[in-house]
């Protein structure tokens, strides 16, 4: 989820992206010095594109950035063509799908922290520009985030998304998925996850819908299949404390059942005193040497900007892990 404050960009000049392969053998967090929250990664034929939360670029919403290697970036621009503004000044978290020869772009809009829903735009390139399509993905949901295209082995493609429930042991915000149809309409709504720990509190004694709550709160769902199961890359908490964090859990189907691993053993990425400080809201990508990295953003030391992070995973037969959050030198992706 995006703060609606101002923030200085940064916006790399010139040419074509370079490799730096030959010049460099390791990364340092943050990958890239501008703002970009809830970042994107999407894998192309010879490059790398991320899609990340912040404001306009050349009159676009959401700016692009493109690398060869994943840790050097520059900007391309903005992807996206405005709405009416009475749909809401807040746009957040884009994700893209590459299907039927067009790029599929889905994403909320909303007013500050209330109204937002999913919609979907498309365009011919990766760096747009994206034209929406007229479409509200999710007209009956309370509050709709953090949209999450995945396509399953077989072809299928679903929507995984966060929304507000108001029922259940734990009240707040949860993920769902529904099978996606042409890409522009949404199935039957499942269940992915519901809050389960205190650690995913957002805020206690929180104000919403007409009523108190201790608010818990999952977002930024990615999917990722690794030999035969489902993994569920989440956040949970609240992006503006130390206890935000990544973690994840895993189904045998896209659909579920998703089981947590037990004794909180599911938490991925999480702080680092006085080095890392609210790591969360990922996508996972995998290189052109076979390596599924991990790609999120944290805060910088003056809590005014949220960067573009990346580690890898590394598969165990208890379940993925990291070396991160890091922010000290690591080997460059292979």
């Amino acid at each position: 989820m995006f703060p609606s404050f101002g923030y200085r960009h940064h916006r790399h000049q010139g040419g074509p992206v370079t490799s730096l392969r030959t010049a460099r053998r390791t990364y340092r967090n943050p990958v890239h010095d501008g703002y970009f929250a809830d970042p994107f990664a999407l894998r192309l034929d010879d490059r790398y594109v991320a899609y990340g939360t912040g404001a306009s670029v050349g009159g676009r919403l959401f700016e692009v950035l493109e690398s060869d290697d994943l840790a050097s970036w520059t900007s391309v621009g903005g992807a996206l063509e405005p709405l009416d503004p009475a749909l809401g000044g807040d746009y957040w978290a884009p994700e893209v799908a590459q299907a039927e020869g067009r790029f599929w772009m889905y994403y909320s809009v909303g007013h500050g922290d209330a109204g937002h829903h999913l919609r979907v735009a498309v365009a011919d390139e990766a760096a747009g520009p994206f034209v929406d399509l007229g479409l509200d993905l999710t007209p009956d949901e309370r509050f709709a985030i953090d949209p999450h295209p995945f396509r399953d082995v077989d072809g299928r493609w679903y929507l995984y998304f966060a929304r507000d429930v108001l029922d259940g042991p734990r009240v707040g915000t949860q993920l769902a998925v529904a099978p996606l149809t042409g890409m522009t309409s949404l199935g039957d709504v499942t269940t992915v996850l519901e809050p389960s720990a205190d650690w995913q509190i957002y805020e206690r004694d929180r104000l919403m819908y007409g009523a108190r709550h201790d608010w818990h709160t999952l977002e930024g769902p990615s999917v990722r299949l690794h030999e035969g199961r489902y993994y569920c890359f989440y956040s949970g908490g609240s992006w503006q404390t130390a206890g935000y964090a990544v973690a994840w859990a895993s189904a045998p189907s896209p659909l579920g059942p998703w089981t947590e691993p037990a004794d909180g053993a599911g938490r991925l990425l999480g702080a680092v005193p006085d080095h890392v400080r609210g790591p969360g809201h990922n996508s996972v990508v995998t290189t052109f040497g076979g390596t599924d990295m991990i790609v999120y953003h944290a805060w910088d030391e003056t809590l005014s900007a949220r960067q573009l992070c990346i580690d890898p995973i590394r598969w165990t037969p208890d379940g993925p892990t990291t070396p991160g959050p890091t922010w000290q030198d690591q080997p460059l992706p292979a």
